[in-house]
């Protein structure tokens, strides 16, 4: 993309100025030439400078002294010297002091055609700004709290305003003049730090850009036909949403309105528990969730967390006249601003999460508020939207995951897989992240900066998880992570402890399956008390040659294996659910998400550097969820008593402890 470069002074600063439209910004400066000083001036320096090249200049503009009395030489050779390494810009500009007449070619330039993707009509005859400013309005509210690349903008005209498609730059501009939406590029380099008394700035190539909508590192480039550049850098972290491009248009607009955080209020816990049917312990983490979604929110006070929430600093601008200037369109907020803070509900795997987040979404709605609820599987987000929607009956509900046929629908409440939060800034009072450990999420700092940048600075974030990250579950026990703990399942019985088995790996094991009695003799009493079993393994490799070993040495059960890789995968989880299976050999794909009656757990190689606390505690969880067995078995059967082992266990035993001692517990 190529678009207009001009410089503004208002009489006290310069700033310089990109365009989709300059002569929308040439009607603009000089219907407010009145709130501007008498010497007020516009320079127009360039009529199609690459954007990526227009953002640079914008961004790294330091004023000259003596600039007010400069010819179009002297603009001329600046600039150049700006971008040095550049070939020099076709200028072709003027000088126009806005309380004078009106130059020749300001003129002509109101009287050309207007250019592909722009409004047709004159702007300068009567009547056709009123209706570009009514376009510029509908423009406004369809990006209300979304962060769009141009062709994403594009389709969502497409279905949205179909009148505007394909010719809406016009409006754009008039937008971001108004202050309404905030104009970037797809990927840019932070701007240098100032420094007073320096000359004209030699724009280098030694900053890595980073890409405006998902944070990472650009590293790719190649020529792009769109700019004409041979070098146009690219994001290769989220190609799967499209390409940004350092020449892509990136449309940011914060959604605004009074904060729905701050009218939420506390609740007792009989009047949650009654009106949402939640169980002691679930009613008290509601409740104290909901008294921190009532605290006044704090300069400065979200966290890192861990992860990169890198700083992004916002392009210089200039003041606009009759509006806000829009917020900046970096990813992390500003030094002492307000920023979202957080509360981690830590629950442990089959607690009723769900339930547990109802009073703290109703809580946001009935104030008018906006609420994302993100997880990181599809099959969960296609779970979770019958229940919310039933929960929540009359309230406006969007599903977003990859191929969603509502990903332009607006809603109060936004059910969406984590990489959809990428289309989104600073829209929602409340992100709830679900399964904040699991993968794609965890370790992403990608989609930890999507998610800070979909909620709005004085909003609010709850995470949910059974098993949060370690350094999560630090801050929480040094306090400086507002958190609240179910330590207990919805049946009231204790956590099942695993035990040990003391065997070789599994990889000895096949070369010599009598290895394996140990691990044999404990399936079958499983088995035998007619439990279904997961036998839980590292390798893909091993299933198969297992599933032989098994089948033969367990004669009269049905044994399968299944992994990531197998096609059959769900239809053998139907079987195993039916009982038609009775042990299943798997991976840890299915750690999450699957509960099965009546269950007893084994974790092979249960060393492994592959299993961590998390996927231990949360293969764990397969067990004891079903209040007709709930003391389900589960064993850690390796050569070796890890670090992560222990740890596991001792999760496990502190959560029992937690609930004894709180009498979350059913006698036995």
């Amino acid at each position: 993309m190529r678009v207009a470069v001009y410089a503004v002074w208002n009489g006290r600063v310069w700033a310089i100025r990109r365009s989709l439209d300059m002569r929308v910004d040439v009607l603009w400066w000089n219907r407010n030439k009145d709130k501007l000083g008498k010497t007020a001036k516009l320079v127009f320096l360039s009529e199609a400078m690459a954007y990526s090249l227009a953002v640079e200049v914008e961004q790294e503009f330091e004023e000259q002294p003596g600039m007010e009395s400069w010819d179009l030489g002297k603009w001329s050779t600046f600039v150049h010297e700006m971008l040095w390494d550049v070939k020099r810009e076709s200028q072709g500009g003027w000088i126009w002091d806005l309380h004078e007449a009106a130059p020749e070619a300001v003129q002509r330039l109101l009287a050309e055609p207007a250019g592909a993707g722009r409004m047709e009509a004159a702007l300068h005859t009567a009547g056709v700004m009123e209706e570009l400013g009514g376009q510029a309005a509908l423009l406004s509210k369809l990006l209300h709290g979304r962060s769009l690349l141009a062709a994403e903008v594009e389709s969502l005209l497409q279905d949205a305003a179909p009148g505007l498609a394909g010719a809406w730059f016009s409006a754009v501009q008039l937008a971001s003049l108004q202050g309404r939406l905030a104009l970037d590029a797809g990927v840019a380099a932070d701007a240098r730090p100032r420094r007073p008394g320096r000359g004209p700035l030699r724009l280098g190539r030694d900053r890595l850009p980073r890409c405006r909508r998902c944070g990472s590192e650009a590293t790719g480039a190649a020529p792009c036909a769109a700019c004409g550049r041979a070098d146009c850098a690219y994001c290769e972290a989220c190609l799967a949403l499209g390409r940004s491009r350092a020449c892509s248009l990136l449309l940011r607009s914060a959604a605004g309105g009074a904060s729905a955080v701050r009218a939420a209020a506390e609740q007792s816990t009989a009047a949650v528990r009654g009106r949402w049917g939640l169980s002691a312990a679930q009613g008290d983490a509601a409740c104290a969730a909901l008294g921190f979604l009532a605290e006044p929110p704090r300069k400065g006070s979200a966290e890192r967390s861990g992860r990169a929430w890198w700083p992004l600093s916002a392009p210089a601008g200039l003041a606009v006249p009759g509006g806000k200037p829009c917020a900046p369109p970096a990813g992390s907020y500003a030094q002492g601003e307000i920023a979202p803070s957080r509360f981690l509900l830590w629950a442990v795997t089959g607690a009723g999460k769900t339930e547990m987040i109802f009073p703290l979404l109703s809580s946001i709605l009935e104030q008018g508020g906006r609420v994302l609820v993100a997880t990181p599987r599809r099959d969960v987000v296609l779970e979770l939207a019958p229940r919310l929607a039933k929960a929540f009956e009359g309230t406006r509900m969007v599903t977003l995951y990859g191929g969603s046929t509502e990903r332009w629908q607006p809603g109060d409440l936004t059910l969406a897989t984590t990489h959809q939060l990428m289309r989104f800034y600073r829209a929602f009072d409340l992100v709830i992240i679900d399964e904040l450990d699991a993968f794609p999420y965890h370790n992403d700092p990608m989609l930890a900066f999507a998610a800070q940048n979909a909620c709005k600075p004085d909003g609010k974030f709850v995470y949910l998880s059974a098993t949060p990250p370690r350094p999560l579950q630090k801050e929480a026990a040094r306090g400086t992570l507002h958190h609240a703990k179910v330590p207990v399942r919805f049946h009231g019985h204790p956590l099942p402890v695993p035990k040990r088995i003391t065997m070789k790996s599994i990889e000895q094991c096949l070369r010599q399956p009598h290895l394996l009695k140990k691990l044999t003799e404990a399936l079958r009493e499983s088995l035998e008390r007619d439990a279904q079993v997961f036998l839980f393994v590292s390798r893909i490799r091993h299933i198969d040659p297992l599933v032989r070993i098994l089948g033969r040495i367990l004669a009269g059960y049905c044994v399968e294996g299944t992994s990531s890789e197998d096609p059959q995968r769900a239809a053998k989880v139907t079987r195993f659910r039916g009982r038609e299976i009775r042990l299943l050999v798997t991976t840890t794909i299915l750690e999450r998400g699957v509960t099965v009656p009546r269950s007893d757990v084994f974790i092979a190689d249960a060393d492994s550097g592959l299993f961590d606390e998390a996927s231990l505690v949360q293969m764990a969880g397969r067990a004891g969820r079903s209040s007709e067995d709930p003391a389900g078995k589960v064993i850690f059967a390796s050569p070796e008593w890890t670090h992560s082992q222990k740890r596991a266990v001792k999760q496990i035993t502190s959560m029992n402890l937690i609930a004894r001692k709180n009498g979350y517990l059913k006698e036995s």
